[in-house]
């Protein structure tokens, strides 16, 4: 089953593509499409998690070579992100800042517990540095890596939406700006749209990451 189970799922991603490229749309992005399409068909199937988890390992495995792949745009557009190398790291750092603080202050808002502030900061990086990042600062690992796959989501989703709304043409601001909120399910969207948006939204995943890890210590205290 696991085999049949994995050959669902690339059907219904490939199948997300053609339905994305036919009728563009931010809620026809193929992040978004197939994750929902796949969790219907298991529902309908009477499928659980368990059952559908080895194949979710071994494509998750592949996670790996799919991200040291991203090295290959990465190195054929090293120019301008030399070029660009100050002006794209100050865009980063308030943007990963920006999008702790905003996460925090929102959940306080709304009345949530500190437990669940201290998740949402965590929400705009890669799912492994999010999980230990929410245990320093008192943070749920299991929902940061709930709140990573949603936003990662609705980055993928409505990022090219929203940066084309507000007249952001520009591939390398676009790249910057996806990969810094939405890790790498934002970054499988900005390789659709060009290699400088991919390679650069690559790059902005990683340092966000590295800039979140370092600052989130303190950072979080000062804004909570």
């Amino acid at each position: 089953m696991t085999f049949i189970y994995i050959v669902l799922t690339i059907a219904v991603y490939l199948s997300s593509r053609m339905l994305a490229r036919r009728f563009p749309s931010p809620f026809t992005t193929p992040v978004f499409t197939s994750t929902a399409v796949l969790i219907v068909l298991l529902l309908l199937a009477d499928v659980s998690y368990e059952q559908y988890t080895p194949a979710k390992d071994m494509m998750t495995f592949l996670l790996g070579p799919a991200t040291v792949a991203l090295a290959v745009p990465l190195y054929h557009n090293r120019d301008v992100l030399r070029d660009r190398l100050i002006p794209a790291a100050a865009g980063l750092i308030v943007g990963t800042l920006s999008t702790i603080a905003s996460a925090v202050w929102i959940a306080s808002a709304f009345g949530l517990s500190d437990t669940i502030q201290a998740t949402s900061a965590v929400k705009a990086v890669t799912t492994p540095v999010a999980i230990e990042a929410a245990v320093i600062i008192g943070g749920d690992p299991a929902l940061a890596a709930a709140f990573v796959m949603v936003a990662g989501i609705f980055g993928a989703v409505f990022g090219p939406f929203l940066l084309t709304a507000m007249n952001i043409t520009d591939p390398f601001s676009r790249g910057l700006g996806i990969g810094t909120v939405s890790h790498g399910i934002g970054t499988s969207q900005a390789v659709l749209e060009g290699p400088v948006q991919g390679a650069v939204s690559s790059a902005a995943m990683g340092f966000a990451a590295i800039v979140t890890s370092f600052v989130l210590p303190w950072f979080f205290p000062l804004i909570q």
